[in-house]
């Protein structure tokens, strides 16, 4: 007759004392959740082989500065510097990704080249570029133009994975790596006479 008192006893201990532990969890990961921002883009890794011909397209090279818009665990710009010697800036509005792309780059032992941090693209001064990569979304992208167009010097390459920048920016190359569509321009002067 007592195993039943001192079992219920027992379970409900137990579980005070699981709900006691997850507490704090629980408390993380509502504050996790409160912290990260919304995002304008869902985060889906490039591909390696789609990174490497689109530093190829943009012919990047040891004296290059890319910045990578949206630049989530910072796989662009970690390639460019490891296997390019460029220098580059990865932008994300997402801390997570930011923490994980330096994570990278130092796994990588180019900390000291590919620099990352949080910020929103249409705050952000990338004048310095000589390259800009991007895989964002098509409405981003027409949205981010007359930014790039401004802020950039003419003869930057810019280039991104999946979409284009509408009809008003016609790609000068595209190419395709396992079906996949890069898009190609550089920065004219009738672009930068567009937005003067």
């Amino acid at each position: 007759m007592n195993l039943q008192p001192r079992r219920r006893t027992l379970l409900l201990s137990t579980a005070a004392a699981t709900g006691l532990m997850m507490f704090p969890f629980g408390r993380a990961l509502a504050q996790a959740a409160k912290e990260t921002p919304r995002l304008d883009v869902p985060y889906v890794p490039t591909p390696q082989e789609v990174v490497d011909k689109m530093l190829d397209l943009a012919k990047v090279g040891k004296n290059d500065t890319l910045f990578d818009l949206g630049c989530g665990d910072g796989r662009i710009v970690v390639t460019a510097a490891k296997e390019r010697g460029a220098r580059g800036t990865g932008i994300d509005i997402d801390p997570t990704r930011i923490a994980e792309a330096k994570e990278n780059a130092k796994k990588a032992g180019v900390s000291d080249r590919a620099q990352f941090r949080v910020g929103d693209l249409f705050k952000t001064d990338f004048s310095s570029a000589t390259v800009v990569t991007l895989y964002l979304l098509p409405t981003i992208n027409a949205k981010l133009r007359p930014q790039l167009w401004k802020q950039l010097k003419v003869g930057t390459r810019v280039v991104s994975h999946a979409f284009d920048m509408g009809s008003e920016w016609p790609a000068e190359k595209t190419v395709e790596v396992d079906g996949r569509t890069i898009y190609y321009w550089t920065i004219t002067e009738a672009n930068k006479k567009e937005v003067a």
